[in-house]
């Protein structure tokens, strides 16, 4: 379902909020594009899927004051976005799914290609 336009406008502002101190772009510009990118995007009435691989895996453990890892994951899935992580990889880190983020496999990732119009990496 897409978002309505208040909601758009909401998410716009608390974005603009969270990012209005930001100083540097070279360290912080990943989390800035996908945080953006999943805003417009899915404000949009497109549907946007996320395989996360290696390192992405781990994404959780980077919450920190200012940076709501999880909350950020919690909003995307709320508005219709989907998550999905590596099943190797992450038993490789000896970790396990969550239910934002459940274990999957190499041809869930297969059927996220095939199906997409666009696909784009990070």
């Amino acid at each position: 379902m897409p978002l309505s336009r208040n909601e758009i406008r909401h998410r716009a502002i608390q974005f603009a909020h969270n990012w209005a101190r930001t100083r540097s772009e070279a360290t912080e510009k990943q989390t800035f594009w996908n945080e953006f990118f999943g805003v417009f995007a899915l404000g949009q009435g497109d549907s946007v899927k996320v395989f996360l691989l290696a390192k992405g895996v781990d994404c959780e453990k980077l919450n920190a004051k200012g940076f709501d890892i999880t909350g950020q994951k919690r909003s995307f899935v709320d508005a219709g976005g989907k998550i999905m992580a590596c099943g190797i990889c992450l038993n490789l880190r000896r970790s396990g799914g969550r239910d934002l983020c459940p274990v999957s496999t190499l041809k869930d990732m297969y059927d996220i290609v095939k199906e997409s119009d666009k696909v784009l990496t990070f």
